[in-house]
């Protein structure tokens, strides 16, 4: 049983471990970009995929308690609010810059029918 817990105590900290690292990457990205987009899906997709390494990490420190529901409603919960906020400030951002043409290609939505239909 000693054996069992040891292993479980190295796994969680290893998923703990690559989790807080996909945050500095995270953090380290969104000082170095400089276009908010650009800001924004990295955070969004560094929050996702580190917020889920840490959780799974610290349940399996924790071991199958109430707990677990606890963080599982937790990361449900970020997984919900992370999109909806992301989508929020990227509508921000597309209706309030005035320099977007230099920094993204703005289709007309002729254009957009093409390119989705595959003739383009």
């Amino acid at each position: 049983m000693e054996t069992i817990n040891l292993i479980r105590m190295i796994l969680g900290c290893i998923f703990i471990f690559l989790g807080l690292i996909l945050f500095a990457f995270e953090v380290y990205g969104v000082f170095k970009l400089k276009y908010t987009l650009d800001r924004m899906h990295l955070s969004g997709t560094g929050d996702t995929m580190g917020l889920l390494l840490t959780i799974i990490g610290a349940m399996l420190i924790n071991g199958w308690d109430f707990t677990n529901g606890k963080l599982l409603l937790i990361l449900v919960f970020f997984w919900f609010a992370s999109p909806v906020s992301s989508h929020l400030i990227s509508r921000l951002v597309v209706n309030t810059d005035e320099d977007l043409k230099d920094h993204v290609t703005i289709y007309s939505e002729e254009e957009s029918k093409e390119i989705l239909e595959g003739r383009k």
